[in-house]
């Protein structure tokens, strides 16, 4: 391991030589948002059952290397989520997160439309009639249950792997909760959002009024969709931020979701895992700590041969596809 050392350091000076040198003397390092070979690995892929998960409401596929597909899978209840489901998201990312195969997650939903949120046929019992002998208790049993069901969406993002959320149809109630969670959102040209709870009696208790105003960055716009339950129709979702990207229809949407997983996969996973990571940091504290926190991040992760392989293929002329980087 001692001998190891040196000789990283000193092929990183080679190539920090090399690199000054070649730009200095005018090579342009192009990198292109989105590579033909992401493009063409999306088209070809055949979805293949992820193995160690099986579940009541999910089905989990391997839609390519190092790129997992996580649907929602109850279309004949548009996939409302029921009680299965809400343990089931938590048990299917705390693997992901350990995967060291996976390095970009793809969500969609089964069927014609995301989700009608929350199954209140199956989850009435525990939500109505809570266990609990007096007004403490029947609280106290309540603030367990709630815990539990905001961790079914602070999981996927909790996730060091990027999460893409692919929207069609309406994404009602818990659903806008869901994808707020994640961290790029596509949707198709017939996709709704709609914050339902106030006309359930009930406020968004899941993620949804914490997550939004940072996601959209206007509180007068939040308010008002969560007051009112009305629905943002897809060219609002897009001019409000909610997502990036409008599609035609599901399948040209989840090409493209493809497309990008397989750029993000593509990249060093040190790099991408400790870009969400530290973006997620910054999002909560002041510009000071996140720095900071950056500092103590980086004096690490900025020892990883990553860095060598990345700029010796960019040298080089070659697609990051080309080099293999080691599973994280």
């Amino acid at each position: 391991m001692a001998a190891v050392i040196p000789a990283s350091r000193r092929l990183r000076n080679l190539l920090t030589c090399r690199l000054t040198a070649r730009t200095n003397l005018g090579l342009s390092l192009n990198l292109h948002p989105m590579s033909s070979f992401a493009q063409d690995e999306a088209s070809k892929a055949a979805p293949e059952e992820a193995p160690g998960h099986s579940y009541e409401s999910l089905r989990v596929t391997s839609a390519q290397k190092h790129i997992l597909h996580v649907q929602l899978n109850r279309p004949e209840k548009r996939n409302a989520m029921n009680k299965a489901f809400w343990s089931e998201m938590v048990v299917c990312f705390n693997k992901i997160a350990e995967d060291a195969d996976c390095r970009a997650v793809v969500i969609s939903g089964a069927g014609k439309m995301f989700t009608s949120g929350i199954d209140f046929v199956d989850m009435a019992s525990g939500l109505l009639q809570p266990a609990g002998d007096d007004v403490a208790r029947i609280s106290w049993h309540l603030h367990s249950l709630l815990s539990r069901y905001q961790e079914t969406f602070s999981v996927i993002e909790k996730c060091p792997k990027p999460v893409i959320g692919a929207i069609h149809g309406g994404c009602i109630g818990a659903g806008v909760d869901l994808i707020t969670a994640c961290d790029i959102r596509y949707c198709t040209q017939d996709a709704s959002f709609q914050v339902k709870e106030v006309d359930l009696g009930l406020a968004a208790d899941v993620g949804t009024l914490q997550r939004l105003p940072r996601v959209i960055g206007n509180q007068s716009l939040v308010n008002e969709l969560a007051f009112t339950a009305r629905k943002m129709m897809a060219d609002e979702a897009l001019d409000s931020g909610l997502v990036s990207r409008v599609f035609p229809d599901k399948e040209v949407m989840l090409d493209a979701a493809f497309a990008l997983a397989a750029e993000i996969s593509s990249k060093s996973p040190v790099a991408v895992q400790s870009t969400k990571i530290n973006l997620l940091y910054s999002r909560d504290h002041s510009v000071t700590d996140s720095l900071n926190f950056m500092k103590s991040w980086n004096m690490s992760m900025l020892q990883t041969e990553d860095v060598v392989k990345s700029l010796q293929a960019l040298m080089e002329k070659k697609e990051l596809k080309s080099i293999t980087f080691s599973k994280l």
